[in-house]
């Protein structure tokens, strides 16, 4: 089976962490004699018309047997399944994750353990009618601290722990016209988390995350890593996490719960490796491969 990928992340974004990540994905499918091209999504523009969708590019080859989409960009995921071209992850999953509003929601229909959460009305622009006061009985339902988290953001910025009244009331309204919800606050995972990093029906790899001087353990927010063994439960709650987004694949942040039960804190459709591979010695991308072809040879024979 001769296979040809495209691996596609953002061209805007600055910094080489995204072509790194894209580029591990590469060699991975190299090993595997698998040949790719990486392409940054602002060269591969939508072209839609009556009669037509295409994609507008310099280098004219034929597309791929399938597209490895480390990227948010919804539309180009959506628009190269549309032109028969197989995603992973799909731009369904992708659109899940990346809004963590929706997260929550398909979560809590599938009954897995997450933070409560209150959704905080849709307010398309800042409105002279919006008043914070109408937060304080679901704040207070919670308790302080609590979590005030927008619904799009990465490496665990957009997401603010307030300990008053008062300091909820600014953040309120400093976020007035954007997507956010209000969030309990699991204080037994205070400054540490697991990162699972889940392949099809498998924890692949995982570590713990570490900080000392902030409530949020991400590692871009300076948290150190150390080699984690998970436990039956949270395998599982990993796995049904990613299968309940219809990822492929993804990285999944679990919050040590009261009594060390697991809680989902939040599902990345793209999760970078590199830490992982530094913490666990494991290479998460030849895992991705590896499940990328067993897949595409399942649905080509059917």
């Amino acid at each position: 089976m001769n296979l040809h990928g495209w691996i596609i992340y953002n061209g805007y974004l600055p910094g080489n962490k995204f072509l790194d990540f894209a580029e591990w994905l590469q060699d991975a499918a190299f090993k595997q004699n698998i040949y790719t091209d990486i392409y940054k999504n602002n060269e591969l523009l939508t072209f839609l018309s009556t009669d037509s969708l295409d994609l507008i590019r310099e280098n004219k080859e034929s597309l791929p047997n399938f597209v490895i989409f480390t990227d948010k960009d919804i539309y180009l995921a959506k628009q190269l399944e549309l032109l028969g071209v197989r995603v992973f992850n799909s731009a369904e999953s992708i659109e899940k994750s990346d809004d963590k509003i929706a997260t929550y929601q398909t979560l809590a229909a599938k009954h897995l353990p997450i933070p409560k959460t209150i959704v905080a009305p849709k307010a398309f622009v800042k409105s002279e009618y919006f008043n914070p006061k109408d937060f304080r009985d679901s704040i207070n339902s919670l308790g302080f601290p609590v979590i005030i988290k927008e619904a799009f953001g990465s490496f665990g910025e957009q997401v603010y722990l307030v300990h008053s009244m008062e300091e909820a009331f600014e953040k309120l309204f400093e976020l007035h016209g954007i997507p956010f919800m209000l969030q309990e606050f699991i204080s037994s995972s205070h400054g540490k988390d697991i990162r699972l990093q889940v392949v099809g029906d498998e924890v692949v790899a995982a570590m713990t995350r570490h900080s000392s001087n902030d409530f949020r353990a991400n590692i871009t927010a300076g948290g150190t890593m150390k080699k984690y063994q998970p436990s039956h439960e949270e395998k599982e709650t990993a796995v049904a996490a990613t299968r309940a987004i219809g990822a492929d694949f993804a990285g999944v942040d679990l919050l040590f719960g009261p009594d060390n039960k697991p809680v989902i804190c939040e599902i990345n459709s793209n999760a970078h490796i590199r830490n992982m591979y530094d913490c666990t010695g494991i290479n998460v991308a030849e895992f991705m491969i590896g499940y990328i072809i067993n897949t595409l040879r399942i649905e080509d024979s059917k």
